[in-house]
């Protein structure tokens, strides 16, 4: 079993900053990405940035040039720096683990996801 543990959401006045935080533990044997998604109220989860192992990362065109994904892989930990935060950033923040994971001693498809951080940009 994998276990993620986010911290790092609040509330934030626009224009503001705030650090999302994620660290997976458990049954990992290989992470390849790890990433954030944020849902709005009525909206579907979409995808915020993403990093490979290899560090390749991947934003959605809204935070381009805002956002910062980084990745601790010793730590199994990732990171979202956002910056410049606006209104419409306003959701849940969800980290995503995608690899594989060991099960009864077998590996299988690891693609595992955090109860979600609130985070609240005022105007």
């Amino acid at each position: 079993q994998v276990q993620l543990v986010e911290s790092g959401g609040g509330l934030v006045q626009s224009g503001g900053s705030l650090r999302l935080s994620c660290a997976a533990s458990g049954s990992i044997f290989m992470i390849n990405a790890m990433g954030w998604y944020h849902q709005a109220p009525g909206k579907q989860r979409e995808l915020v940035a993403a990093i490979t192992s290899g560090g390749i990362t991947n934003y959605a065109d809204s935070v381009k040039g805002r956002f910062t994904i980084s990745r601790d892989s010793a730590k199994n930990t990732v990171h979202l720096q956002m910056n410049s935060l606006k209104p419409e950033d306003t959701a849940v923040y969800y980290c995503n683990v995608r690899g594989e994971t060991v099960v009864a001693g077998y590996l299988d498809a690891l693609d595992a996801w955090g109860q979600g951080t609130l985070v609240t940009v005022s105007s």
